[in-house]
């Protein structure tokens, strides 16, 4: 591979482009056997998130080996994360709240795409044209592109990220809930046994009495958030073991081993960019405050509850404004989280006229159990995207994209090359 880092600088604001500034950065990977094909097409990619950065290649491997032979590939740090002027919660460009809120809301999907824009024009001409790639929220960001600025797009290819577009957040979030809980039905018929050991290590989170290697306390609810391993391929399974590890730990040591503190850590890093946990709710909203919908959505369903018989069940992706509280390292996102919760007035995410008359090429991959993207809510968004075609799976969860790269891609670029070829046909 030749990986080639490019930078440039764009409005934090794209209304006002005369005001200030941001940095975004990008690194341009292509196969070095194309390396000086000045026409070998380009493909930008939209990780997913949001706040979630790209990791530097370091191999020619996976999905991105699949990529490189048919384009050079764009890997976009989006705004805030990677090297593109990033965020972190020790180091935040405003203390007051307020302002700090009025700063993050411009790093949500309406202005990545237009950063992706001018990168676009920039490294490959005005006039020239490229494809699009979105995983997860990736996907989101490339149904906004289609949105608002399609013209130089060739082609869009979507993996697990067909947004939910006819609704706002607090449907979303309540629909999210309730797929989630189908999802735990469906582990506790499979683990029957683990209705029992869940209900022993709540019961003894409960007390307060459980501290990791830091000491600090492990609260039953961040421990069931656990439950966002049941959208990974195989996840069932590792939570079961990480569940058998956590009850024979209470039974020989009376204590949860750091092996399972791990594994609830990593659920959700507080390490990762802020955006994650400030913009994850309004990466959803079209106009209305999202007021800590997914918060609402627990809190309202009893069978999330701690207190649930025989046990309770296992929150999926969420954000909740008690995470702030609990970790020390979003303490300091706290004041500004609560801000853009309240704040009103988003702008649009998504023209649902100009996507029923997209012209350009989609096709993607829709996970029929896809805990974090709720299959009703995709299939709308499916059927009414112009020029779209689906490969609707139940084979794969989420990251199909990763567990089988060469199948997936394989069969999304010859999906992509039909509809290709039909679209300009005369």
């Amino acid at each position: 591979m030749v990986v080639t880092n490019h930078r440039v600088d764009v409005p934090l604001d794209w209304n006002e482009p005369s005001g200030a500034t941001i940095s975004v950065h990008a690194r341009e990977v292509v196969a070095a056997e194309h390396a000086d094909d000045a026409k070998w097409p380009a493909i930008v990619w939209f990780q997913g998130g949001p706040g979630h950065e790209v990791a530097f290649p370091e191999s020619r491997g996976s999905w991105l080996a699949q990529l490189l032979t048919r384009y050079r590939v764009l890997l976009l740090d989006q705004r805030g994360t990677g090297l593109s002027t990033p965020l972190d919660a020790r180091s935040l460009p405003f203390s007051d709240p307020v302002a700090l809120g009025n700063y993050l809301r411009h790093f949500r999907q309406d202005s990545i795409v237009r950063d992706a824009e001018r990168l676009r024009a920039t490294l490959y001409g005005e006039r020239t044209d490229w494809y699009v790639f979105g995983q997860s929220f990736g996907g989101f960001c490339s149904l906004t592109y289609l949105s608002s600025i399609p013209e130089h797009v060739r082609g869009v290819i979507i993996t697990g990220g067909f947004a939910p577009v006819l609704h706002e957040t607090e449907e979303i979030c309540t629909r999210l809930f309730n797929h989630v809980a189908t999802r735990n039905a469906e582990y506790y018929e499979r683990f029957p046994g683990d209705a029992a050991r869940v209900r022993r290590i709540v019961d003894h989170l409960q007390t307060g009495k459980e501290v990791d290697g830091h000491g600090r306390p492990l609260s039953a609810r961040r421990f069931l958030m656990l439950g966002g391993k049941l959208g990974l391929q195989h996840g069932a399974a590792e939570l079961h073991g990480i569940i058998e590890r956590a009850d024979n730990d209470l039974e020989q040591l009376g204590v949860l081993s750091g092996v399972v503190h791990a594994h609830v850590a990593g659920m959700m890093s507080p390490a990762t960019n802020p955006i994650y946990t400030v913009l994850h709710e309004a990466a959803y909203s079209n106009g209305p405050a999202t007021l800590w919908a997914a918060e609402r959505a627990r809190l309202a369903d009893p069978r999330y509850s701690a207190d649930a018989q025989p046990a309770p069940y296992f929150t999926g992706e969420a954000v909740f404004p008690w995470m702030m509280e609990e970790l020390p390292e979003l303490q300091p996102l706290r004041e500004v989280a609560d801000v853009l919760a309240e704040m009103d007035g988003w702008p649009a995410l998504y023209d649902i006229p100009r996507l029923r008359a997209n012209a350009v090429p989609v096709v993607g991959t829709l996970y029929w159990d896809d805990e974090y993207v709720e299959r009703a809510m995709a299939l709308e968004t499916v059927a009414l995207l112009g020029n779209c075609r689906p490969w609707i799976t139940n084979e794969y969860e989420h990251g199909g994209y990763r567990v089988d790269p060469a199948r997936v891609a394989d069969r999304l670029f010859s999906m992509l090359d039909d509809l290709t070829a039909r679209s300009t046909s005369p």
